[in-house]
């Protein structure tokens, strides 16, 4: 590891390192409120362990379950960590007003400790309910083309299934129960299908499961970040190919017999993952037909004007999650255009969706997994 690595990791970790032990400093206080005499030693140890269970997980242990069971534990401590802080900041502020004010009550540690403890469960119980029950977000735009003999096409848009050791097969059957109830004419899969190893995909066959996504034109892919961040882009390209779903990697195809140009956009991990980098919106639709939809997936929802610029009529991108549980959502709100939702640009209708799965702990708060449905007008004959 190099100077400049290490000089950008050790302040994160100082930091993880004291926050962490800001919140089981907390916990133990709430412990020794209702058990005085806890082991003290073997509570920060497991503690401990929690906090570092994903990075532990990714170490190859014998058998490979123990590795996968750190990492799903370890995906959970980052939810605990985040609300944990905040909940250890607001009883700490209360209990600090409290201590000014002479008001102080001696069971404070105990009644705080619970509510917090209460706060955290149920936080967690909403938020997994928002991860497994996913919606559908209607939209219904138009186009000012002519696409042949259409005169509108279904488009179901799906990003950030993160398929791997959290999210598998029980959640992917959701998916593929709601796409059969729509019928859509296309389905697009906008980015980050797989998480960063593509073991567990192999392993409980997703990717044969993906290949029973039906729709009237068929259904397409590009790549997103954790495609590139495991090193089996090459390989998720190939599976995804052997079912039927092309991933298209800077390349444009025709849909709906010709009527409608599709392009697929190499994720912007890409610049600096890929050999071959990737193109500019514009070079990718150079040599369409202008007087025809030209719908483009891009993972990341960067470069709006140049995609405008450029032609593209539709956009749909997915990584955002909108921060996947609040206050999060306040943060993507601030580094993207378009966090989550719908904007028009100019004459470009661009779309980001929230994601269907879960990156780390399948947890959402204040947002929803969702699937996208899209109604796409186009000025008839």
């Amino acid at each position: 590891m190099n100077r400049r690595i290490w000089l950008t990791f050790l302040p994160i970790l100082l930091i993880f390192l004291a926050l962490s032990g800001y919140i089981v400093w907390n916990g133990g206080l709430y412990l020794e409120a209702l058990w005085p005499e806890y082991p003290k030693l073997l509570y920060w140890l497991l503690m401990g362990l929690f906090a570092f269970s994903y990075i532990l997980g990714r170490i190859r242990f014998r058998p490979k379950a123990l590795s996968r069971f750190l990492k799903v534990v370890g995906s959970y401590y980052f939810v605990v960590f985040e609300f944990g802080v905040l909940l250890s900041l607001v009883v700490d502020v209360i209990g600090g007003g409290a201590k000014l004010l002479g008001i102080y009550p001696d069971r404070y540690a105990l009644v705080a400790g619970s509510i917090a403890l209460a706060a955290l469960l149920l936080l967690l119980a909403v938020g997994s309910w928002n991860a497994w029950t996913p919606i559908v977000r209607r939209y219904e735009v138009a186009i000012d083309k002519r696409a042949g003999v259409l005169d509108k096409l279904e488009v179901v848009v799906a990003s950030d299934l993160h398929l791997g050791n959290v999210v598998g097969n029980r959640h992917l059957d959701r998916l593929l129960r709601i796409v059969d109830r729509i019928e859509p004419d296309l389905i697009l899969l906008a980015g980050d299908v797989m998480d960063e190893d593509i073991e567990p995909v192999i392993r409980n066959r997703n990717d044969e499961r993906l290949g029973r996504l039906r729709a009237r034109y068929g259904a397409y892919a590009v790549l997103g970040n954790h495609e590139y961040y495991g090193g089996h882009a090459e390989e998720f390209v190939g599976r995804m190919r052997s079912v039927g779903i092309p991933v298209l990697r800077d390349e444009t195809t025709l849909v709906a017999d010709g009527a409608v140009q599709l392009v697929g956009r190499k994720d912007k991990t890409a610049e600096s993952a890929d050999p071959d980098g990737r193109l500019p919106m514009k070079a990718l639709t150079e040599g369409l037909d202008p007087a025809l939809p030209i719908l483009a997936m891009d993972h990341q929802p960067y470069q709006y004007a140049a995609a405008a610029e450029a032609g593209v009529d539709l956009l749909v991108s997915g990584h955002t999650h909108r921060g996947q549980f609040a206050p999060n959502h306040w943060i993507t709100r601030r580094l993207f255009e378009l966090d989550w939702g719908y904007l028009r640009k100019d004459r470009m209708h661009a779309f980001v969706s929230s994601g269907f799965g879960t990156w780390g702990p399948p947890i959402r708060l204040a947002s929803r997994s969702e699937l996208l449905h899209i109604t796409v007008r186009f000025k008839e004959e």
